[in-house]
């Protein structure tokens, strides 16, 4: 039997394109039906304080992180210093905690001094970047919290700019 190439080869190639996926082969159905959380919604200019959405649903047990600006400089990593600027929401009330963009003054310190979350979430970060992290509390203040502003067993929310790696 001979094929007739000029019909074959057209039909085969848009066989396997409408049988592609772009999104990894994932079924969004079972991919939203395993998450019962929102992550907060970030807008606001590169090197202006951040906006941050109240958070919806029960929050993550894990650590999330995402870009929200991919940074081009020096990257973080565990033994390095950061000049940062961040904002702190609690995820249980949807309220902002803290800001150094408030002070008008960014922090400086050594990464492995922080809380966990921060020590997983920040290495891989370039200079320039601004990261939402959604810490639960076993990598933030635990059981204990933090004075009167975070409670115990709070899950944080930080927004950060790397301003400067060392």
């Amino acid at each position: 039997m001979k094929i007739n190439t000029k019909f074959a080869v057209p039909a085969l190639s848009l066989l396997l394109l409408t049988s592609c996926t772009t999104d990894g082969g994932m079924d969004p159905m079972v991919e939203q039906s395993q998450t019962d959380f929102n992550l907060p919604q970030i807008s606001g200019a590169q090197g202006v304080k951040p906006n941050i959405s109240a958070p919806t649903g029960q929050p993550p047990s894990t650590l999330e992180k995402k870009d929200i600006f991919t940074g081009t400089g020096k990257e973080a990593i565990s033994s390095s210093v950061l000049e940062v600027h961040y904002t702190l929401m609690a995820w249980s009330s949807g309220k902002l905690v803290e800001s150094s963009w408030d002070s008008g003054q960014s922090a400086t310190f050594p990464l492995s001094g922080v809380i966990l979350g921060w020590q997983q979430g920040i290495p891989g970060m370039k200079e320039g970047g601004r990261r939402l992290l959604v810490i639960p509390p076993d990598l933030g203040y635990g059981a204990q919290g933090a004075g009167g502003a975070i409670g115990p067993n709070e899950t944080l929310i930080f927004v950060v700019d790397l301003i400067k790696v060392s």
